[in-house]
């Protein structure tokens, strides 16, 4: 009877053993389960993450080029009224100077 109770008594060992071994193995799968789902949220809020910062990045290049783009008008518009004034400036003085080169070319001077 000893016997039988020795064979029980193993018999149950190796059924909890087998039993803690499944529990043991459940618990790993569900950890890599859920590292990989971990893994997965991470990589997406690094992707919504990467997109936001580039599109307040385009955002930034955008509005900055297009102040050098006005910034370029501007100047295009003050560089022609500056060439504007200096042409007439020009032919304002024009008369006088060809009258004072005259007057020097055709004067002798003894």
């Amino acid at each position: 009877m000893d016997s039988m109770r020795g064979q029980g008594g193993i018999q149950m060992l190796l059924t909890a053993e087998q039993e803690a071994q499944q529990i043991v193995s459940a618990a790993r799968n569900v950890k890599m389960t859920r590292l990989r789902q971990a893994k997965e949220e991470a990589e997406m809020e690094v992707a919504n993450y990467r997109s936001h910062l580039e599109a307040e990045y385009k955002k930034t290049l955008s509005e900055t080029s297009g102040s050098s783009d006005s910034t370029e008008k501007r100047l295009e518009i003050e560089t022609d009224e500056k060439i504007q004034r200096l042409k007439k400036a020009a032919s304002e003085v024009s008369p006088d100077v060809i009258a004072m080169l005259m007057k020097h070319i055709t004067t002798i001077k003894t």
